[in-house]
């Protein structure tokens, strides 16, 4: 690896499993200490080690924090944890989220009240603390630090079906503007990550997963030859926390196999 986060400390939220899993598992690689936050330690798929130790048995530095992010509480404890054992919060991945496909007639309040809160009040709570630290930061080469919501392709199109998710996703990408324009002028880029459908299960799942009609339908939607994975997430990751991401702010990073491309 380029050693491209050496020095820096990365919170990631949602990151014991998928795509936070594997965006912290490249940022330690990269030099990063990370922070790994999730509701349980033990990934629910894709092997038995927690990230926090895979990262530690490969040589670098991560510790990892419980919390639920719809839990304002929960998420200060993160912040406070962070900075009293790494000083600093230079970068932050907002990625804890929940999926749930239904339309709205389906929607039941109860699954709806249970999305937002963590997928959209959840990211709220995370990125104002992460402003917030970020403000009482000293600023390096013009920036106090980074943060990267995670989106989704489905918050920038009407979906079917997936309708409280959607609606959460594109809270999030308006999120991303809000925040980048309120606080570019105080050097903090604010940008997310949107992937396309990602194969989130065990890779001898992966047959079975074919023959599901939503996943078939995503493949024939997508023009490139394969659905994501959480490692297509990764280097647009870096990219974003890194110091080669300096005049870009308030985007929505696609990383779909070209699906919003039609």
């Amino acid at each position: 690896m380029t050693e491209r986060l050496n020095g820096k400390t990365a919170v990631i939220t949602g990151a014991s499993t998928g795509i936070g899993r594997a965006i912290a598992l490249r940022f330690a690689a990269e030099g990063a200490a990370v922070v790994v936050n999730d509701v349980s330690e033990t990934p629910l798929w894709g092997g038995t080690e927690p990230t926090a130790e895979a990262i530690a048995a490969g040589g670098g530095q991560a510790t990892f924090v419980k919390g639920d992010v719809s839990v304002a509480a929960d998420v200060d404890r993160l912040f406070d944890e962070a900075k009293k054992v790494y000083g600093s919060v230079d970068i932050v991945v907002n990625n804890a989220a929940i999926f749930d496909a239904t339309s709205v007639l389906e929607t039941t309040e109860e699954s709806w009240d249970r999305l937002m809160d963590i997928n959209l009040k959840g990211q709220f709570f995370v990125a104002k603390r992460a402003i917030k630290e970020m403000m009482e930061q000293e600023p390096v080469n013009e920036v106090r630090g980074r943060l990267i919501n995670v989106s989704s392709q489905h918050g920038m199109v009407g979906p079917p079906d997936f309708f409280a998710y959607a609606v959460a996703k594109g809270g999030t990408v308006n999120m991303t503007r809000q925040l980048a324009v309120d606080y570019g002028k105080h050097g903090i880029i604010v940008n997310a990550l949107a992937p396309g459908r990602i194969l989130v299960r065990h890779e001898s799942d992966e047959i079975a997963a074919a023959e599901d009609d939503t996943i078939a339908y995503s493949q024939s939607r997508t023009p490139f030859h394969r659905l994501g994975r959480p490692d297509d997430l990764t280097g647009p990751a870096v990219f974003l926390a890194s110091e080669d991401c300096t005049y870009v702010s308030g985007q929505n990073l696609l990383v779909d196999g070209g699906w919003m491309a039609y």
